[in-house]
């Protein structure tokens, strides 16, 4: 049984935290279509801007739910780097708290048990994300609500496990919430994660094909231009594997069947500027979910897409 706030949604979806892409426009959209919306707390450039955006986000959404009493509003999520060389991590967890961020998302190394303990003070939960079965099992042991499993195929940084072979494993070990990432961008691809076992899924690509996102509009083209034989899993940009677009970095000059190799290079989220940030601008992450991606459209029209697709496939299977 989902928690109440997951547990009303148009779709089991959560939108995955898109960095330099997701931002307050597109997350007030996902959540006005019924949705989790997301955003990576770096996307804010400074620790005040983070503030602000969450007090938009909320103002936003209490008047949606104000306004549409009978509609359904989703939630949102934001999403906290806990790594060493993310100095703003403590700052930017504590505005999340104090704000009352309904769901965090966190990344790299599991939360210490304060920061859960604190999220469940006001009613929040907390996701971490994984690649693979130890990492899972380190959240698990650090008590999160849920894990956030990204397979194959999913878009920036993803592991290499099978869907079918990591959603198993997990739940062998795990009754609490799971979200399947990986190449999610159908509602039929939806139907499937829940028959997998998982609870929710975790969409990315698609809403970067979206009218709201803050992407370039040669970068949303590109992903309706792309099959999934055009995405490269690399760790040349960053030192950590992850899926970009081969347009992207044939535009960058580069050979994508020759990237050099990262030599050891360790991801830094120290600095707004560094080589991350301007990887992710140039050259741009996407799942192999992105075959499926014919257009460019409002988030309303991909929710109400997704969710024809969906019941199509439950009436198929169930009848």
């Amino acid at each position: 049984m989902l928690p109440s706030i997951l547990n009303n949604l148009t779709l089991p979806i959560i939108s995955s935290p898109l960095f330099a892409i997701s931002y307050p426009e597109l997350v007030v959209a996902q959540c006005k279509a019924g949705i989790v919306g997301s955003f990576p707390a770096l996307n804010a450039r400074e620790p005040d801007t983070l503030e602000d955006w969450i007090d938009r986000i909320n103002t936003q959404l209490a008047v949606l739910r104000k306004e549409t009493p009978h509609a359904i509003v989703g939630p949102y999520a934001v999403n906290q780097i806990i790594h060493a060389s993310n100095t703003r991590a403590e700052r930017d967890i504590r505005t999340c708290i104090d704000l009352q961020v309904p769901i965090l998302i966190t990344s790299l190394r599991p939360p210490e048990r304060a920061l859960i303990d604190a999220v469940h003070e006001y009613g929040g939960l907390v996701l971490h994300d994984v690649i693979n079965l130890r990492h899972a099992k380190k959240a698990i042991d650090a008590g999160v609500d849920g894990l956030i499993l990204v397979a194959a195929g999913a878009g920036g940084h993803a592991g290499t496990l099978s869907p079918f072979a990591f959603v198993a494993e997990v739940r062998k070990i795990f009754d609490g919430i799971v979200v399947l990432g990986g190449a999610i961008a159908t509602g039929e691809s939806i139907f499937a994660a829940r028959a997998l076992g998982a609870d929710l899924a975790y969409v990315g690509t698609r809403f970067i094909a979206s009218r709201e996102a803050n992407a370039k509009d040669a970068y949303k083209s590109a992903l309706v231009e792309a099959q999934a034989g055009d995405i490269i899993y690399t760790d040349a940009f960053t030192g950590v594997h992850g899926n970009y677009v081969r347009q992207s970095i044939l535009a960058a000059g580069l050979d994508p069947d020759a990237l050099p190799e990262s030599a050891g290079a360790k991801i830094d989220f120290s600095a707004t500027e560094g080589m991350q940030i301007k990887a992710w601008r140039d050259i741009w992450g996407a799942g192999q979910g992105v075959g499926s991606v014919d257009d460019v459209d409002s988030v309303s029209e991909i929710v109400a897409r997704l969710c024809t697709e969906y019941r199509g496939a439950r009436e198929r299977m169930l009848g």
